[in-house]
């Protein structure tokens, strides 16, 4: 892999070099200049990855000059500044790593291997996914679509055992991510959308945080106005790109219905459609029910769930099934503590309430997903005699 070094610090560069040469596989090339003042690129001859160190804003604007010319040069970049608005500025432009400029040889030396690793993957990572597709989307806003979403996300993961990732779609009001995480999100999808033109594995998963292990989250933007920044093409894209790099996408779709978010129902292999049993959720779900048949979906492409239901409701589920046409729907217990504790927490309901009604439901739903294998299936048979009755849910 040819590397070239970009640093007007003579002692880095001269550190620089000696250890990144103790790598057989990297052929080094230094330029002891501000990037401002040198072409990286000269007469066609470019390098695979260029280590870049940053001490002006003229060199940062060389450095994106760069990326927007040839972005199948790969970044590594060395600055001061570490805070995460500039973080956030050099993943925009297409940066892969941020080193900090105290760094030592070694450092560098271990993430310009990670990089070459990733420009060579093995056999294993060269497998690509064939995952399946589900969207959540609510007939009516509150119905609880974006925590279903986010913890049917999170026991699919069953604990990294698979990888799964929560595409939050809900562009202008979305907030799924601090549904099963307290974390920062590192970057939206309008930012990927921005930057659609070199999407790749590396850019989708560094755009993603993990907040539980196997579970990959996506946000929506922090800005209301970004949304217009997506397309439908730009969904297509990243839907695409994830299903082939996870187990599982699961899409918090929201509640309105826009040409993006018709786009990622079409991409859905499954489309749960979230109601309540209240004549305003069963009166829009049957507007919803009307919009699906619109769009030729076929019947078994479309799940119902019933959230916070309660045997006491005054519309009963035979009601329900008459009005949508349909023979069962999804039951999901009304658990108002165990929700509300999960939710404000920003923890999965199943961590902090593993017994309630609701995170039975859920992993029920989830083992209709993902089934569990044999062996498992009878060990929770037999562990279930002793637990006693299980929970609401279920087909009905």
């Amino acid at each position: 892999m040819k590397v070239k070094l970009v640093t007007p610090d003579t002692i880095h560069a001269n550190a620089w070099c000696d250890v990144l040469r103790i790598e057989p596989a990297f052929e080094v090339t230094s330029l002891v200049h501000p990037l401002a003042e040198v072409r990286v690129v000269i007469n066609g001859s470019r390098p695979d990855l260029v280590l870049v160190e940053t001490t002006s804003p003229q060199d940062f604007e060389a450095l994106e000059a760069l990326t927007n010319a040839h972005p199948e040069i790969d970044c590594v970049l060395v600055a001061k500044e570490l805070t995460p608005a500039f973080l956030l500025q050099a993943m925009r432009i297409g940066v892969r790593e941020v080193l900090p400029a105290s760094t030592t040889p070694e450092a560098v030396l271990a993430a310009l291997r990670r990089q070459h690793r990733k420009r060579t993957p093995n056999a294993a990572q060269l497998a690509t996914r064939n995952g399946e597709v589900l969207a959540l989307v609510s007939s009516k806003g509150g119905g609880g679509a974006t925590f279903i979403a986010a913890n049917l996300a999170h026991i699919l993961a069953a604990g990294g055992k698979r990888q799964v990732a929560l595409i939050d779609m809900n562009l202008q009001f979305g907030d799924a991510a601090l549904f099963v995480s307290s974390q920062t999100p590192v970057s939206n999808v309008a930012d990927v959308a921005r930057n659609i033109s070199r999407l790749d594995n590396d850019l989708l998963r560094s755009s993603m945080s993990e907040v539980t292990p196997g579970l990959w989250v996506l946000a929506a933007p922090d800005d209301p106005a970004l949304a217009t920044d997506v397309t439908p093409q730009h969904v297509r894209q990243i839907v695409d790109l994830a299903r082939e790099m996870f187990d599982f996408v699961v899409i918090d779709v929201g509640r309105s219905l826009s040409s993006t978010t018709l786009q990622a129902l079409d991409l859905a292999d499954r489309v749960y459609a979230v109601l309540q049993m209240t004549l305003p959720f069963i009166r829009d779900g049957k507007r919803l029910h009307n919009v699906f048949r619109s769009l030729d979906y076929p019947s078994h492409k479309i799940e119902w769930i019933v959230n916070r239901y309660h045997k006491g409701d005054q519309f009963t589920i035979d009601d329900l099934k008459k009005t949508l046409e349909i023979d069962h729907v999804i039951l999901l217990p009304n658990q108002y503590g165990a929700v509300a504790a999960a939710v404000n927490q920003g923890i999965p309901v199943e961590r902090i309430a593993p017994n309630s009604m609701i995170a039975k439901s859920l992993r029920e739903l989830a083992e209709s997903i993902a089934p569990p294998s044999l062996n498992r299936a009878r060990s929770g048979w037999l562990s279930g005699l002793f637990r006693g009755a299980p929970a609401i849910g279920g087909l009905t």
